[in-house]
């Protein structure tokens, strides 16, 4: 595992610092890691969001389209 060190304002680092202190957390480092892991699913949402966007428009969502989905759900199918 790497190092890095952040430098930060004072009131950011009281706010880091109050989120390990209320047990949330176990160190800045846990915290800091948790930031970044949630910014890459939030990159990877949008991106997918995006992907979405400018797909075509696929199947009607009906009746027979939840059913379809149903099926391939339940269990020997």
């Amino acid at each position: 595992m790497s190092t890095m060190n952040v430098s930060l304002p004072d009131e950011l680092k009281s706010y880091v610092d109050d989120q390990v202190g209320g047990g949330a957390y176990g160190s800045t480092s846990e915290y800091v890691r948790d930031l970044i892991r949630r910014d890459m699913d939030r990159q990877q949402l949008r991106h997918l969001l995006l992907a979405g966007a400018t797909s075509e428009i696929g199947p009607a969502a009906d009746d027979g389209y939840f059913a379809a989905l149903r099926g391939r759900t339940r269990p020997g199918t």
